[in-house]
Formats: C-alpha cells, sequence, structure tokens
C-alpha cells in the first residue's frame, strides 16, 4: 500500500463521533459541552481513555491543552500536531471541533493498524476554550501556547457568573504541569466541516484551506437616560435605541459595499436596566467584523467606528467602542497546504482551494509552526447550531486526506518492511 493512499476507517472515527456527540447532548439533537464544565470534562475522559487504548502518553499543560503522543522513530525530532477543540457553544452541534480531535486520533490508529511508524513523533492536541461561548475570548488555549495571551490572562478569563478559566481548570484537574509554550514543531493540522456552503454548492468533498480571514470582535456601548415608558414623550428622551437602530443599518450597508467577503454580526445585546417600561440607560452590542484583506477590514474598522460616533450624537446620547479581540488575515504554509492537495489528489477526491470565514485554533499555531487545515462539506453550511449535519463519507475523506497529509509530513516507513 503506497504511503500517498492511505486509507483510515471511517467507521471507527463515526462511531466515536455519535459517542461523543452523547456528552452534552441537548433535546433538538446538538450537543452543549461548554469550555471546562463538567461535561467538557466528560468528553476529555472519553477521549483520553481512547488515547490510552492506543498507546499515546498523555499530557496536560498550564492551560488544560491536552496532547496524546504516539512516539517518532527519532522521538527527539519535533512533533506533527493534529487536533481542534471538544467544546461547544451552548447550542452546538455533533462535529464542530470535535471532528478534528477524533480525526486526529484516527489517524494514530489507523498507523498502527497498518504497522506504520513514523520518524517524528505525532501528537492529537485538545485546544482550551476554542469557542469563546462561555470565556472570552476564543482560541484562549492555543492563543497562550502560541505566546498571543500569557498565562495569567489565559487563566483570568471570567464566565458571566464570575468564574474564571484558572478556577475551572483548577477544579477540573487540569491545570497541567506541562509548560503551555510550544518548541519545535514539523507541522501542525487541523480538519474541520467548512461552517460554511461553498463545498457543498460546488460539489467538492475536501477543501483545501490556504488562510483564514481577520476577525475583530468589539462592545458598542451607548448611554442615555432611563426614564418611564409612559409619561415622557418621545422628543424629550436620550434613548439609546434610536442611535442602535441607525447604527445596524449603517454598518450593513457599509459591509455590502465590500461584498461578497465582508461580514457583519451583531451576535449579542444587553439593554440595562432591561425593565420592559423604562427606556434603557445603557445598550451594549457585540458586533463582529470580519474580512480576508487586513487593509480593508482595517478601513471597515475606522468607518465603523465614525458610524458610532456620528449616530449616538444624532440621537444625543453617548457612545463609545470597546475593542475586545483580534485576529489577523493568515495566509497558511504553502508546504503544509500541499500536503493537502497531493493527498486529495492522490485519494481521487475533488478538492478546492478555499479561505476560512472562521476562526479557528490554526490561526495562533500558524505564527508558530508550518500550518494549514481540511474543509468537509456540512450540509447546507450550518453550524454552532443544533441542525449541524456532515456525510459520514465526507468525514471519512477528510481524515484520509488528513492521515496521508500527516504521514507525509512526518515521514514514515512500513513496519512489515523495514526489519
Amino acid at each position: 500500500m503506497g504511503n500517498e493512499t492511505l486509507r483510515a476507517n471511517g467507521e471507527r472515527l463515526w462511531d466515536r463521533l455519535m459517542e461523543m456527540a452523547a456528552i452534552g447532548a441537548t433535546p433538538a439533537g446538538g450537543c452543549n459541552r461548554q469550555a471546562l464544565t463538567d461535561d467538557d470534562k466528560r468528553g476529555r475522559k472519553l477521549f483520553e481513555s481512547w488515547c490510552i487504548a492506543a498507546r499515546c502518553s498523555i499530557e496536560f499543560d498550564e492551560m488544560g491543552n491536552i496532547f496524546a503522543r504516539r512516539s517518532g522513530i527519532d522521538d527527539s525530532l519535533p512533533p506533527v500536531l493534529v487536533g481542534s477543540h471538544l467544546d461547544t457553544q451552548p447550542t452546538g452541534g455533533k462535529f464542530d471541533g470535535v471532528y478534528g480531535v477524533l480525526a486526529g486520533l484516527e489517524v494514530i490508529e489507523s498507523l498502527n493498524d497498518l504497522n506504520i511508524d513514523t520518524h517524528h513523533p505525532v501528537e492529537v492536541v485538545v485546544w482550551t476554550n476554542e469557542e469563546g461561548a462561555r470565556f472570552s475570548p476564543a482560541m484562549t488555549g492555543s492563543g497562550v501556547f502560541a505566546g498571543v495571551f500569557d498565562l495569567e490572562y489565559g487563566r483570568s478569563r471570567a464566565a458571566k457568573d464570575g468564574v474564571t478559566i484558572g478556577e475551572e481548570l483548577d477544579r477540573l484537574g487540569y491545570a497541567g504541569s506541562r509548560p503551555c509554550t510550544y518548541g519545535a514543531i514539523r507541522a501542525a493540522f487541523e480538519a474541520h466541516i467548512e461552517q460554511g456552503p461553498v463545498l457543498e454548492a460546488e460539489g467538492r468533498t475536501i477543501g483545501v484551506v490556504t488562510g483564514v480571514q481577520g476577525i475583530r470582535w468589539y462592545d458598542i456601548e451607548l448611554y442615555g437616560d432611563a426614564v418611564h415608558a409612559g409619561p415622557t414623550p418621545m422628543e424629550s428622551r436620550r434613548d439609546p435605541v434610536r442611535a442602535f437602530y441607525a447604527i445596524c443599518e449603517r454598518l450593513y450597508e457599509l459591509v455590502s459595499k465590500y461584498a461578497p467577503s465582508s461580514r457583519v454580526t451583531f451576535g449579542d445585546i444587553r439593554f440595562e436596566p432591561g425593565s420592559r417600561n423604562t427606556v434603557p440607560e445603557k445598550i451594549i452590542i457585540a458586533l463582529d467584523l470580519r474580512h480576508p484583506d487586513e487593509s480593508i477590514l482595517a478601513e471597515i474598522d475606522q468607518r465603523m467606528r465614525k458610524i458610532v460616533s456620528e449616530e449616538a450624537e444624532n440621537a444625543n446620547v453617548a457612545g463609545q467602542v470597546r475593542d475586545e479581540w483580534s485576529s489577523e488575515a493568515v495566509e497558511f504554509d504553502a508546504e503544509c497546504v500541499a500536503a493537502i492537495a497531493d493527498s486529495a489528489d492522490n485519494l481521487g477526491y475533488k478538492s478546492m482551494r478555499i479561505v476560512s470565514g472562521a476562526g479557528h485554533d490554526s490561526v495562533y499555531v500558524s505564527r508558530i509552526a508550518p500550518t494549514s487545515m481540511i474543509f468537509v462539506p456540512c450540509e447546507g453550511g450550518i453550524s454552532h447550531n443544533e441542525q449541524e449535519a456532515a456525510k459520514q463519507e465526507d468525514l471519512s475523506a477528510g481524515c484520509d486526506v488528513l492521515l496521508n497529509a500527516v504521514a507525509r509530513m512526518a515521514g514514515t516507513q512500513d513496519v512489515t518492511t523495514a526489519a
């Protein structure tokens, strides 16, 4: 069997995806396994049990990132990393993140089954708090690992109830002794559902991911006066909702000028004091802006700030924009991209090059290691949703490509013929 046409065990991968999906399962068929909850721990423990059965050694670092290692022929060589995350959105699906983790494990198990050793060790990694749903910002574990955030910052991130990542790591026993930092890394791969409709629309099985678009998160804060809804005339109110409405309308108009690659999302809105019969004195709007060209994203940023200032003044309220988080546009490593593209071609899968619209741990990992990603279709492009769905044959195909790309970058030796 040629090392460029290796095949993974797609049925085993699917069965494990379904077993993991039962942890934190929601009535609507999705998953709620938010970062560092008890269900997240249950998912991690299940993953670890499979890794131990696959004869991997396991370590946790200071941010709770899990590393399951298959030794190489020369274990002093830098590892090839494969993996993603196990945490989900509150109403997430069965495949976002977890597919990349279990596809990585399947790579190791398939190498075991095929009696193939690799010159470089292979490590499957589970990154902590990729989603950013419970703790902001997203991609915290990989961010600390890559030196984007320091450990103190990572551990101090708090959920809405005030509990921090550090406190939950300590409670769950995942504050490991391994330093949350990196040494030399041969290559890093992440398999993922596309989370968009392009592959499905184009009839392609594999997305060869060449980069990730830039992302900026903000909180827009608008301040007015809290007054009674009945006695207070409309013309005498300092109502921040007026500014909010105008800001939304103008930002949708703004991003349309940069179509089709620009994105704007208002993902969360909080009204204070939040009373039905009181004009809000404060509105906090979570804003997400995206574009694959960093210079265009910077231009949108400047125009957004001008819009907020103008519409706050027009509504006679105060307004400010607070920067929450940003991730610059990324171009992935050419050698890793080629490994994925060539593997897809050798296996006979239809592929296309694609830029990721969503942020992933690979964004931060790419700062410290040669990196790329593999996308497979998801039905209707739906993700971050309980209706998220992917076909078993597509997930298996993506894992085949991952297996061959890892084998290429790690260097292989057939145990049965090497003796």
